[in-house]
């Protein structure tokens, strides 16, 4: 073959794998804003037994493609685990069991109603859209609430932080959540959903429905993401109150975060939960320090100053980096508020003297929420916190980053 003629089709496999990889590309945005999220519910108990009821709009029960019934105003359906499958009883009458259940909206936006009746009865819930409903364990049942993201946005944002915040704290809000939420759609994979309901993904206790702020602030978020330095999407770590200073990231955690720097915070200072105090027996105290950490007491100068600990400002060890104490393991052994603190000893007491209320990295949100009571823009507060991050909709971030990984192909 000439070699004109094998740089021709060169070519052609060339552009052949670039139109491939735009069309995955392309797939892979419309998947990611057309299909609703997948979001594990009620992960924090046990349940075997569960009843729907009424809340906005009538809700078809399938299997599979087979209508099973519909709820209307007046129904009560309950889902009971029955052996390796799960029966449905409406209105107290049995109708049959299957191996999975869907719950789907007949008109978009409907919200549900459901209650854990067994093993134990449980508070209410609400979620808006659709349902699937699957046995897990020898006992239990498994719901997933398949949601828009904006949805999900609005029961998230109203599960942490409650009601009564300014329009821009919740836009802050937004941002971080569904940054979050776009960066960890894999973190659970294997339970056959993309996240829980719970703390360690972020809190979805209800959909949002006292708050009609939150959905203004999604709304007018719509797409944005918070991206790093490194062009990444950025981790927006948050914690209720820093006490005037933000910690360095790898005081907590060992691992430096480039863009969570330590910032001072006057924002917060005024904030009930800015200072702290608590008392610890002497004995527990020493205790802990020379057995856990083998603390010189016999010193002549280390010893005494086990009791007296000045910390103008944050940092990461007790006393001194030498005698490796972190004072992160502090705080979790006596359960401290924070890792900011000074003690003295008074009697037999040891007596601290806290600030803040956290792990202390990233965004302040008692500060966050007096900088958007001033008049801040939710970027110039999330920018305040977070060094040399950007904002990007996530579609537009998505093609940027997929033509950087072009052009270091060619």
């Amino acid at each position: 073959m000439k070699k004109n003629q094998l740089h021709i089709l060169s070519s052609i496999q060339f552009s052949r794998t670039r139109i491939l990889l735009t069309f995955s590309f392309l797939f892979f945005i419309h998947q990611t804003f057309s299909q609703r999220l997948q979001i594990g519910i009620m992960r924090a108990f046990t349940s075997s037994s569960i009843q729907f009821s009424y809340g906005d709009g009538i809700y078809e029960f399938r299997s599979d493609t087979t209508v099973i019934c519909e709820m209307t105003k007046t129904d009560k359906i309950t889902l009971k685990r029955d052996g390796t499958q799960i029966r449905l009883v409406k209105n107290e009458i049995s109708v049959g069991s299957y191996k999975q259940i869907f719950i789907r909206e007949k008109k978009k936006n409907s919200h549900i109603c459901m209650t854990t009746t067994a093993p134990t009865a449980r508070k209410q819930r609400r979620y808006m859209n659709d349902f699937i409903v699957k046995t897990e364990g020898n006992e239990s049942l498994k719901i997933i609430n398949e949601v828009e993201m904006e949805n999900y946005l609005s029961g998230v944002i109203e599960s942490e932080g409650g009601g009564g915040k300014h329009l821009e704290y919740y836009k802050v809000q937004a941002i971080l959540s569904r940054t979050y939420a776009l960066d960890h759609l894999m973190k659970h994979y294997k339970d056959s959903f993309q996240l829980c309901d719970e703390v360690h993904c972020q809190a979805y206790l209800n959909m949002m429905r006292f708050t009609p702020t939150i959905k203004q602030a999604v709304t007018e978020t719509k797409g944005v993401v918070m991206i790093s330095p490194d062009f990444k999407l950025a981790d927006g770590f948050f914690f209720a109150n820093c006490g005037g200073q933000t910690s360095e990231s790898d005081f907590v955690w060992n691992v430096p975060v480039p863009y969570c720097k330590s910032v001072r915070d006057t924002f917060c200072i005024h904030s009930k939960q800015a200072t702290w105090t608590k008392t610890i027996p002497k004995n527990q105290w020493q205790d802990y320090l020379v057995n856990y950490f083998g603390y010189p007491i016999s010193d002549s100068i280390l010893g005494p100053m086990i009791f007296q600990f000045d910390q103008p400002k944050r940092t990461a060890f007790f006393i001194s980096p030498h005698l490796g104490i972190p004072l992160r393991d502090l705080r979790e052994k006596f359960k401290l508020k924070s890792t900011w603190f000074n003690c003295s000893l008074v009697n037999e007491e040891l007596v601290l003297h806290g600030k803040g209320f956290g792990h202390g990295v990233g965004l302040c949100q008692e500060g966050a929420m007096r900088m958007a009571f001033y008049g801040y823009t939710a970027e110039q507060i999330l920018k305040y916190y977070f060094t040399g991050i950007e904002f990007f909709n996530y579609t537009d971030w998505l093609f940027l980053k997929q033509k950087v990984r072009d052009s270091m192909e060619l």
